[in-house]
């Protein structure tokens, strides 16, 4: 599993602006595009004009961001990656989070050897604390399953476990830090509408409560 570090602030304008060239000949789209790039930022009552990355809180930033990473990573890893694997292999990306499976070891050593420097060509850095190899095959028993890894994705917490019918299966569950922010935010917000109306704290109290479970709710 693996995360890039400040994506929408690094990306460089340049190498996008040719990646979008490739694909498209408008030049007015492309003239749009730039003018959001030259918006600048407005934070604190201050405007500030960055000369790299997309603009934070505009509506084209996550397309621009994932039209950069499917040139960066995803194409890259399907045309020129996997061909060089021994093994079966994957990859699922959502925005600047992604998690590569690999049947064999040495494939998976051999991915993570060469992906710092696949991002550093394109000026972006993998976080180091979140970037891991993690051994998450299907386990044989009960106590090798204690020694497999775990990883977080999207807020969750994949895992092996057993069916009531003794098969092994991934499991997820909401990751930990996920959960303790939460609480945390929902005691915080008990706390200050403590003298609101019963009705009134009732019907937000289960509004959090709901948008809360309809993402991080699991069947079973």
């Amino acid at each position: 599993s693996a995360d890039i570090t400040g994506l929408f602030d690094n990306i460089d304008r340049s190498l996008l602006k040719g990646i979008i060239q490739k694909r498209v000949n408008d030049g007015a789209i492309l003239r749009l595009i730039g003018k959001w790039f030259n918006a600048g930022v407005v934070e604190g009552g201050a405007t500030s004009y960055p000369d790299k990355g997309t603009p934070q809180g505009g509506v084209i930033s996550p397309v621009l961001s994932n039209i950069f990473l499917h040139h960066v990573l995803d194409d890259w890893f399907v045309k020129q990656v996997q061909p060089r694997l021994k093994g079966r292999s994957f990859i699922i990306r959502w925005a600047d989070d992604f998690i590569i499976g690999c049947e064999l070891e040495s494939d998976a050593h051999r991915v993570m050897a060469v992906l710092p420097k696949r991002f550093d060509r394109f000026r972006l850095s993998l976080h180091s604390d979140k970037t891991k190899l993690i051994e998450f095959g299907r386990p044989r028993s009960d106590e090798q399953c204690r020694r497999r890894g775990t990883f977080d994705f999207l807020g969750f917490t994949f895992h092996w476990g057993k069916t009531r019918k003794g098969y092994w299966v991934i499991k997820k569950k909401t990751a930990r830090k996920r959960l303790s922010r939460f609480m945390k935010q929902l005691w915080c917000w008990c706390k200050d509408n403590r003298h609101e109306p019963i009705g009134d704290q009732h019907r937000m109290l289960n509004s959090k409560l709901r948008g809360f479970y309809q993402y991080f709710g699991v069947r079973g």
